[in-house]
């Protein structure tokens, strides 16, 4: 299966949590939900966004954390693949799907706690992390 194909095939499992786009990023794909990046998709294969209280979900069901090579180092990053029998249909991806969802939702929220804009709807700076200014008194 092509990387576009299998992209299609992704957001057609992915689509019922709500209106679902893909971005192509650094040689894969993140998936949108609701404008938060609950998935990405790197050389045919899926990692779902995870939270803390998920994760160990994903690896007794099998799954592995998306991870690549920084400096040197191995970096483990918050997506998770899913059970390999997710990918088959909608109804057995849903489940994997919501949390997913649901692990975005917190992240931004957590983000937002902390004062940074991520994501592609923050800013101008479509995706990159940026600490937001301090307002000033007596600006409009």
């Amino acid at each position: 299966m092509s990387e576009n194909s299998f992209v299609v095939h992704v957001l057609d499992l992915l689509a019922p949590l709500g209106p679902m786009r893909a971005r192509a990023m650094m040689g894969g794909h993140l998936l949108y939900c609701d404008e938060l990046a609950v998935a990405l998709v790197y050389e045919d294969r899926l990692y779902l966004e995870t939270a803390p209280s998920t994760r160990e979900r994903f690896a007794r069901a099998g799954g592995e954390p998306f991870t690549y090579e920084r400096r040197g180092r191995q970096v483990k990053m918050s997506f998770w693949m899913p059970p390999e029998a997710a990918l088959d249909h909608s109804d057995s991806m849903l489940p994997w799907a919501r949390l997913a969802l649901a692990a975005a939702r917190r992240a931004k929220r957590s983000a937002h706690d902390r004062g940074v804009s991520v994501g592609p709807a923050s800013n101008p700076g479509r995706g990159r992390k940026t600490q937001r200014a301090p307002a000033r008194r007596g600006a409009p």
